[in-house]
């Protein structure tokens, strides 16, 4: 071998998308249990909003960019950050922290966190529509999801808005767990197992 050769080693990793989407639906099928009345408090929605919503995204998001998605990368990242600092909220919330944190919580603030998402929600579904249309569906009913939670952190329409961010965000898990389904399963048997659905083709030709 000539000394000078340059070699490259390529390191292939699999797809993290499959446990991304699982600890998006994990998390989100909890969370909405409380919104939509079937439980109640948020204690035992905490530990699944930091492992499934924060950790097992935030894998997805390092493992992506190893792959060079920037498109998952992003995504995952940012939900991951998203549980996290949404239970770190609830711990405040809960007096964790002692009541004078607690005692001046503004739920408007995290209305203000919950616009800043809506719009990041709206741009990276604008992507996801030439991804498929699974992981289009699930950033549409995030969509919702998000209108609901501001609105509600405004104190505007309260039992409307918390009732659709509760809907939106069943139905988003639901569909999450289609998608992490389809990302084990396609590769697993070599063929469309679980049909994901073409791109769009609108802003992509």
């Amino acid at each position: 071998m000539n000394s000078n050769e340059i070699q490259h080693i390529k390191i292939a990793n699999c797809d993290p998308s499959a446990l991304g989407l699982f600890g998006l639906a994990v998390v989100t099928l909890v969370a909405s249990s409380q919104k939509l009345g079937i439980t109640e408090g948020t204690s035992f929605v905490i530990p699944w909003a930091i492992f499934l919503g924060g950790f097992a995204q935030l894998f997805a998001c390092i493992n992506d960019s190893k792959r060079q998605n920037t498109f998952g990368t992003t995504a995952f990242g940012a939900f991951a950050l998203f549980w996290f600092a949404v239970g770190m909220s609830w711990i405040i919330n809960a007096g964790t922290f002692g009541q004078g944190l607690a005692g001046s919580v503004d739920p408007k603030q995290l209305g203000f966190a919950f616009i800043a998402y809506l719009i990041f929600t709206i741009f990276m579904t604008i992507g996801a529509a030439e991804t498929n249309k699974v992981l289009f569906s699930v950033f549409f009913f995030i969509i919702f999801l998000f209108i609901g939670l501001s609105l509600n952190s405004f104190d505007i329409l309260p039992e409307f808005s918390h009732k659709l961010a509760g809907i939106a965000e069943l139905l988003a898990s639901l569909t999450a767990f289609y998608g992490s389904a389809a990302a084990v399963l396609n590769p697993h048997f070599g063929r469309e197992f679980l049909p994901i659905g073409k791109p769009f083709g609108i802003f992509k030709k």
